[in-house]
């Protein structure tokens, strides 16, 4: 089970008292609605089941998801889990479209770090931030953003001008965006060891390229300081 905003769980997770929740909650409003006329009455049960319905779809997701997490992460998993509790604040997202979109490009991601589950934790939330900080900096959708993502796991780099981060969607665009991200680690005294041949090392280079465009943080700055920015924080949560 889950509470406080944060998400806990054994990778089972227990419907029991959710169900008779839900029950308690049916039985309630048939009773307190009699008075209505039945049509009324039926509307507002209906509404019930429906809530029924969408959160145990919710449940089940998040087993699903968890399970896909561990499968992956292995020892790792709790750092992914834990990045999804907060992730309505970090990336304006729930703990369940977060952990789908992790799993969706995990895979390419840890065999590009030679199975380092904890870097690759590591670097998959810092991929979803900016992924969050792009479309809302940018304008562009979160889906054809992740889309991108996904065709850069698989070495297609047509999609990068999703980004509008100023680069064409070939391979030699993404080839001048990974070596400006190693012209920023040079001036910063860093080694310029990039490269397109790691899934890893493309997403580093689009975080470099997006923190000296300004772009890194927005989600969370947006979350904090905008009326707006707290509604979708709060409907994430």
């Amino acid at each position: 089970m889950w509470y406080d905003g944060s998400l806990k769980c054994d990778t089972e997770i227990n419907e029991k008292g959710f169900n008779s929740g839900l029950s308690k909650m049916e039985s309630l409003a048939q009773t307190a609605l009699g008075v209505f006329s039945g049509q009324m009455m039926t509307g507002a049960v209906d509404g019930i089941a429906n809530l029924r319905k969408s959160a145990l779809e919710a449940v089940s997701n998040m087993e699903q998801n968890i399970g896909g997490v561990e499968t992956l992460f292995k020892d790792s998993a709790q750092a992914v889990i834990d990045s999804a509790n907060i992730a309505y604040k970090t990336a304006g997202m729930s703990a369940n479209e977060y952990m789908s979109t992790v799993t969706s490009f995990s895979a390419s991601l840890l065999q590009s770090l030679g199975g380092d589950t904890e870097k690759a934790a590591q670097i998959a939330d810092m991929a979803i931030i900016d992924m969050s900080d792009n479309a809302n900096k940018m304008g562009t959708s979160m889906e054809l953003i992740q889309n991108a993502y996904q065709g850069f796991a698989k070495q297609n780099y047509t999609m990068l001008d999703n980004l509008k981060l100023g680069y064409g969607g070939t391979k030699t665009e993404m080839e001048r965006l990974i070596t400006d991200a190693n012209k920023v680690k040079e001036a910063n005294g860093e080694m310029a060891d990039l490269s397109i041949d790691s899934f890893a090392d493309v997403t580093e280079a689009i975080h470099i390229i997006q923190e000296e465009m300004g772009i890194t943080g927005t989600t969370a700055k947006e979350a904090a300081s905008t009326i707006e920015g707290s509604v979708n924080s709060a409907k994430a949560a």
